[in-house]
């Protein structure tokens, strides 16, 4: 498969013509501070989150590292806080491998965080990018048709979890990702009926364990892309662990 998770870990490996590649997202450096605003008192946990991507970079043996967007957390400009966060990880991953940002909702800023550090770190569009056979974009828009054209196409945004009950009635939310072939009918709706679309959708899971998310398994839920759920009608939920829930709407 062009694209695997990491068993346990909100993270993927892609195969690409120039390597492998490490993929995740939703990275939302800075989101304490968000968290503090609106009256949680937390700590940073920038050392941690920088600390698992470079430890995810040694265990799988990649040459670039994808950001499959919102890798900051603040919509428009970061405090200082976030910025140094910034900083500090695109230099420390940078120093390794290429770095590539897929521009998400939270990324309006992102342009000039990477031209403060002269990083050389490329920043694609919203509409994302198609590295071989994998296309990548954040979901929060509509991916270009050359993006839907590859053989799996990867979005982040939705922060994707399920709701799982025990026998007593106790429930808990787990991160998941959501897994299945590409129904080309909204994307025709969108870019018109010659579209060429034969391949597989992969929405993963946020990588920062502090974030909500959009419960799939949830009565009343709804999702945040545009081309959600309608173009994704056969998805299967698996855990991180790598467990298959089955079809998302069944768990």
């Amino acid at each position: 498969m062009a694209v695997e998770p990491v068993p346990g870990e909100p993270a993927a490996v892609a195969d690409l013509p120039d390597g492998r590649a490490l993929v995740l997202a939703d990275f939302h450096a800075g989101l304490e501070v968000g968290l503090r605003y609106d009256g949680v008192e937390i700590r940073s946990r920038a050392d941690e989150r920088r600390a698992s991507v470079l430890d995810l970079l040694d265990r799988t043996g990649a040459d670039r590292l994808v950001f499959l967007g919102d890798l900051q957390h603040a919509i428009g400009e970061p405090d200082a806080e976030e910025s140094d966060e910034l900083h500090q990880l695109l230099a420390a991953t940078t120093e390794r491998v290429d770095v590539t940002i897929v521009k998400g909702n939270h990324d309006g800023d992102i342009d000039t965080v990477v031209a403060e550090g002269d990083f050389g770190v490329e920043v694609t569009p919203g509409h994302g990018v198609r590295l071989g056979d994998v296309g990548f974009a954040h979901g929060h828009t509509w991916p270009s048709p050359d993006v839907l054209a590859a053989e799996v196409v990867c979005v982040g945004h939705e922060h994707p979890k399920v709701r799982l009950e025990d026998e007593v009635g106790g429930s808990r939310a787990e991160r998941a990702w959501l897994r299945g072939g590409l129904d080309p009918a909204p994307f025709r709706d969108q870019f018109g009926d010659d579209l060429a679309i034969d391949g597989e959708l992969v929405v993963f899971p946020g990588f920062n364990d502090l974030l909500g998310g959009t419960w799939v398994n949830v009565e009343g839920q709804g999702f945040l892309a545009p081309f959600l759920p309608a173009g994704l009608a056969d998805a299967q939920a698996y855990l991180l662990d790598g467990t298959r829930l089955g079809p998302y709407q069944q768990v």
